[in-house]
């Protein structure tokens, strides 16, 4: 058992190694300067489709399951999850507080990657023999590079199909389990059974019931946590000027030991805050325009504007507020990590009720991060066996939850971080491949608005 897990942390030092990392920045600039920088620039224009895209227009109801805003939804209760207290917390730790600028630089080039992935999953998805539709980088890789490259969009498939029991499942329900158990002294058994349960109830209703759930509890949820930070940066104001300064600092200069903070290198900063960047945005990873698929739309260029702020609202606003909130409150040198140390810093400012606050957001963040991932799984075993595939695929699922609650997840972890990485290659390569389809209908979209514009004035 330990030379496999040696032999699959050696895997997983290659794949998350500095070429990946170089890999999945490098496609969201290339990306990024062959859309001219529109994701940053049209941020606003994205924030009214998401808003108009609460309801589906009636011209739109036949072409897919979900309006755009469920879609957006479905993604970030994906998205949004450990990553955003956790991983943060631990990207901090590890790297220093630059990590910090290099989780938001990629995020930056990540909106172009999740708005291209989200553009190609509605320009080639496919209806399925239930009348669904179906999309995500194993239909742009076999329907926009051709039957020579299937193959490639059969590795997705099975990586990702696996990665998300882990990732999207277990890990999860472990990591609710312990949080409660260390607040509300609730035991991993009982935690187990109460997320299987509530997860059946949602998941007997597929992707349309996933679509309602999500857009209930994300928006509440980050609001919710968002809020809890800003009033503890309110508290710790005083210190925000010196947190900025640790983060541009210490993004490009190394950082010598101090209290229970072994110190980092450059690399160390830049190697944590993209990794756990990408963990928590997902942009690259290819799991998002499986969702994004579903929308009621005919645009994919509409859609793609709405997905590249599922990784604007992970990682500059959720991820920077719990980035934020370690740094300002001193205890990012405490020598804890991971949610406890985001915890900690939440009790610094509100004692008696920061831990509770970080507890909840985790449970809550994780049980909708199990159901989005659910619904990729679902839709890559259907690629790869067909509809009959997907009922025993959501039985496993829902049985896999108390197992995680319960078990010791080291060796889980990282098979599964490994495989997340290895979706992330057959996507990045199809996003390169298909870059020329999504720059042209862009640029078709944007041209036939100021054609439209002209005419009216």
């Amino acid at each position: 058992m330990e030379a496999i897990q040696a032999f699959i942390g050696d895997i997983n030092g290659l794949v998350w190694g500095p070429p990946m990392l170089v890999m999945i920045l490098g496609v969201g600039l290339f990306l990024s300067l062959g859309l001219k920088l529109m994701p940053i620039l049209k941020l606003g224009a994205g924030f009214r489709l998401m808003w108009q895209g609460r309801h589906a227009s009636k011209d739109d109801a036949s072409e897919g399951e979900i309006p755009p805003f469920q879609a957006l939804m479905t993604a970030l209760s994906a998205t949004v999850g450990t990553g955003n207290i956790a991983g943060v917390a631990t990207a901090v730790f590890l790297g220093g507080p630059g990590a910090l600028l290099w989780m938001w630089l990629t995020a930056l080039v990540g909106m172009a990657t999740k708005y291209s992935e989200a553009v190609l999953a509605v320009r080639f998805r496919e209806v399925d023999e239930r009348g669904a539709h179906v999309g995500g980088p194993m239909y742009y890789i076999r329907n926009g590079l051709g039957k020579n490259w299937a193959w490639l969009g059969v590795l997705f498939a099975i990586f990702a199909a696996i990665a998300g029991f882990g990732i999207g499942n277990t890990v999860q329900a472990n990591s609710v389990a312990d949080v409660l158990e260390a607040n509300f002294q609730l035991p991993h058994w009982v935690t187990g059974l109460i997320l299987m349960v509530l997860v059946g109830l949602v998941l007997i209703g597929g992707i349309r019931r996933i679509g309602h759930v999500a857009s209930a509890l994300v928006p509440l949820m980050a609001i919710s946590y968002v809020i809890a930070g800003l009033v503890v940066l309110a508290i710790n104001a005083s210190e925000i000027p010196a947190a900025f300064a640790l983060v541009f600092k210490h993004a490009f200069s190394p950082i010598a030991a101090e209290g229970g903070f072994a110190g980092a290198a450059v690399w160390a900063a830049i190697r944590f805050g993209v990794a756990r960047g990408i963990f928590s945005n997902e942009a690259g990873l290819g799991s998002a325009p499986i969702a994004h698929a579903a929308a009621q739309t005919r645009d994919p260029i509409n859609q793609g504007m709405v997905a590249m702020l599922g990784t604007f609202i992970d990682t500059i606003i959720i991820c920077s507020i719990t980035g934020l909130v370690i740094i300002t409150s001193g205890t990012w040198t405490s020598g804890v990590s991971g949610a406890e140390l985001t915890s900690l810093a939440f009790a610094e400012a509100m004692p008696g009720i920061g831990n509770y606050v970080v507890a909840i957001a985790l449970a809550v963040f994780a049980f909708t991060t199990i159901l989005g991932w659910s619904f990729y799984g679902e839709r890559c075993v259907e690629f790869l066996f067909g509809v009959k595939a997907i009922t025993p695929y959501r039985v496993l699922w829902i049985l896999a939850i108390p197992v995680g609650a319960t078990l010791n997840l080291g060796f889980v972890w990282l098979v599964a971080d490994t495989l997340n990485a290895m979706m992330a290659l057959p996507n990045l390569i199809a996003l390169l491949l298909l870059s020329p389809v999504v720059f042209k209908l862009t640029r078709e979209h944007f041209d036939k608005q100021k054609s439209l514009g002209v005419q009216k004035g």
